[in-house]
């Protein structure tokens, strides 16, 4: 049994920093998906995979884990790629190339 534990990433539909900053930890699947020959539904046997368990800090999970006897790994964050600009820098008067439609 052992976990991954990770801070989520904003959705590509997300401008903001909605439902990140916490950590969560979450099981890694022990058993593959099988699908269902009649209606074709995706399962699995293993119940863990459904479990995610989220804490305030990257040290809280890690104690839960170790107090549990979970074996982990850790995702380190990712810096975002782009630049945050604001749709205001559009009309700057110090622009090099100037705006227009």
């Amino acid at each position: 049994m052992s976990a991954r534990i990770y801070s989520p990433s904003r959705t590509a539909m997300q401008s903001g920093t909605a439902k990140t900053g916490h950590w969560v930890l979450e099981f890694e699947p022990e058993a593959p998906l099988t699908i269902d020959p009649l209606m074709g539904y995706t399962s699995s046997s293993d119940t863990r995979r459904q479990v995610k368990l989220t804490f305030a800090s990257k040290e809280e999970a890690i104690d839960y884990a170790t107090r549990n006897g979970i074996a982990y790994r850790i995702e380190e964050a990712k810096p975002p790629k782009r630049r945050q600009v604001s749709y205001a820098e559009n009309f700057r008067y110090d622009r090099k190339i100037p705006w227009t439609h």
